[in-house]
């Protein structure tokens, strides 16, 4: 369950995600390092706030991939359409920080989905609503 460049449609240092810790569907759990590598902007002693998005979304994709991988279907690229809500205690996550992503599925239609999302760690609450959209067909 720790291959998780084997679950998202993303390649290289696009993988942020350091490892899966659990996965029952509607809910998938992720942890991550904060990294210093400056794709998500940031310098050497933190990275923004609002990447915890990307943190998000990255986890929703490790959940489809979990979903497909079950139905012996290949990964597909997913889109972002929004997110609502997005609420953070904090203005910026410091490099080398440990975090643990949940997210859980509230609402699915059709290709469309809504996913509750979590950020914690030590001192750090982060809560948002991501919309997401997967095509029918492999793009």
């Amino acid at each position: 369950m720790n291959d998780v460049a084997a679950l998202i449609p993303h390649t290289g240092d696009m993988v942020i995600l350091d490892r899966i810790i659990a996965f029952d569907d509607p809910r998938l759990s992720a942890e991550l390092v904060v990294r210093s590598d400056g794709l998500l902007g940031g310098d050497e002693s933190s990275v923004p706030a609002w990447v915890g998005i990307e943190y998000m979304a990255q986890t929703i994709a490790a959940y489809a991939g979990m979903v497909a991988k079950q139905a012996n279907l290949p990964i597909r690229l997913g889109f972002l359409l929004g997110t609502r809500r997005y609420i953070s205690n904090v203005g910026a996550f410091k490099v080398g920080t440990k975090l643990t992503i949940n997210i859980e599925k509230i609402l699915h239609d059709d290709n469309l989905g809504v996913f509750d999302c979590r950020i914690v760690g030590e001192g750090i609450e982060v809560t948002a609503n991501l919309n997401v959209y997967q095509p029918p067909h492999k793009i």
